[in-house]
């Protein structure tokens, strides 16, 4: 599941420090059981959620995908009898109720759209999801997808999912703001930051950052902190460093001060605005996943032309550089209503043939390494991946138990309205990922 194409949205912003603990999750729980039946004939936008033959239901929380998965369905079913027939929920975190209680029961749609890594991992434990292991080995074998990628969609020595896509976290900049201004990509922190200072003396905003979604909130925190040492970032999601460390102060401390230096959009600000922003002029860079192209296209800036595309420096010099990457998946319940034809789909979905079509539909790369990107900006920073061969970082919203993500996520959307509270934001954060890994590791989700 995806942000920015609606997906991986958690609830609203509430109090500060929201309670995670366990009446969070029996209050989930027992909205799931009573609203299965309704939201399962509601979820499809109004059409049938029954059987069809020759196509497999695919459940997902974004309808502006649906004519992607039609045209990828249509080279699927040439190539194995069965085309995708995608139902969408347009309200994350029902669809993500639903299809968590749904896995359990003969309601289960015959694939399921996911995330990768700590969502799979929690949906995995509810045993309801197929093993896709043998299709794993035989599509890596095929040269179809990277064995890097395995231990994102594995649980417990099984592979449960086979990527949607794979996208990298980078910065769009509007060309022309920066040719006005005598800017040139930043390959240095001193001169990603004096590009920031010139835009802001022009009257541009240098960077656009918003918890507006909520969501968005942690992609400044997981950038930042992964430019200053991407080795701590990696303990830090894997609990085995603390969110009080001197490296997140210090990434807390120069997000504080962007903000101080008038560096940032508000925090309400609504990022599906980012590309018109930037085609104005009034805009200079946003982070975003690499899958953010699409909308920009749709703005009407045309790739290499009107934007581009960088992956932000490492703040201190001598840094091992590396990129967040992210990476939905489909997932094949093992009560779906046509499981044949769900692995046959599945299966099939990383064939380059298929993928030609997705990753042009998406204009960001594919989780099949042997298919470019067709964006020349995209395809840009795929080439600078390799070549400086960046280490492969999992996003901060895939990466640690999905309580403690979600929790730490309303902590950063509220940091963004009081950018100044970085120790108690930070000792928040701290307190709840003590009590969620330690709910984690006995068995919790």
């Amino acid at each position: 599941m995806q942000p920015g194409r609606a997906d991986h949205r958690t609830p609203p912003v509430g109090s500060p420090h929201p309670s995670d603990g366990p009446t969070r999750r029996r209050l989930l729980a027992g909205l799931g059981g009573l609203t299965l039946a309704a939201t399962l004939t509601a979820c499809a936008r109004g059409s049938s959620t029954t059987s069809v033959p020759g196509a497999v239901n695919l459940y997902n929380d974004n309808a502006t995908w649906s004519g992607g998965y039609e045209k990828a369905g249509a080279v699927l079913k040439r190539l194995c009898g069965f085309d995708l027939r995608p139902l969408s929920n347009a309200s994350t975190t029902s669809y993500q109720e639903v299809v968590q209680t749904s896995v359990q029961t003969n309601r289960a749609a015959d694939v399921v759209k996911w995330a990768s890594g700590y969502p799979l991992y929690s949906l995995a434990r509810s045993g309801g999801l197929s093993d896709l292991s043998g299709l794993w080995r035989d599509t890596v074998r095929r040269g179809w997808v990277s064995s890097e990628l395995e231990q994102a969609v594995s649980y417990e020595g099984k592979v449960y999912g086979i990527p949607l896509y794979q996208s990298s976290y980078v910065f769009f900049y509007a060309k022309k703001v920066f040719t006005r201004y005598g800017l040139n990509e930043p390959s240095t922190w001193a001169e990603f930051t004096h590009n920031a200072e010139v835009l802001k003396k022009n009257g541009v905003t240098p960077f656009l950052a918003t918890q507006n979604g909520v969501w968005p909130a942690f992609e400044w925190f997981e950038e930042l902190v992964s430019k200053l040492d991407p080795d701590f970032y990696t303990r830090l999601i894997n609990g085995r460093a603390a969110y009080t460390d001197d490296v997140a102060v210090e990434a807390m401390t120069i997000w504080r001060d962007f903000y101080a230096k008038g560096w940032m959009t508000a925090p309400d600000f609504d990022g599906a605005n980012g590309p018109a922003q930037m085609k104005a002029g009034k805009l200079g860079m946003f982070l975003h996943g690499s899958w953010e192209s699409a909308a920009i296209a749709a703005a009407g800036l045309k790739p290499g032309v009107d934007y581009g595309a960088f992956i932000m420096p490492t703040v201190h010099a001598g840094t091992r550089p590396s990129v967040i990457a992210e990476s939905g998946v489909f997932a094949v319940p093992k009560r779906a209503a046509d499981h044949a034809g769900a692995v046959a789909a599945v299966s099939h979905w990383l064939d380059p043939r298929v993928q030609r079509v997705w990753s042009d539909f998406l204009q960001d790369s594919s989780a099949n390494p042997t298919v470019r990107a067709a964006n020349p900006v995209i395809e840009k920073v795929q080439q600078d991946i390799a070549r400086n061969r960046r280490t492969l970082l999992t996003r901060y919203n895939e990466a640690s138990p999905p309580n403690l993500i979600q929790g730490n996520i309303l902590d950063l959307g509220n940091f963004m309205i009081h950018p100044t509270a970085v120790r108690s934001t930070l000792a928040s954060m701290r307190k709840r990922a003590d009590s969620e890994w330690d709910i984690w590791r006995k068995g919790g989700s």
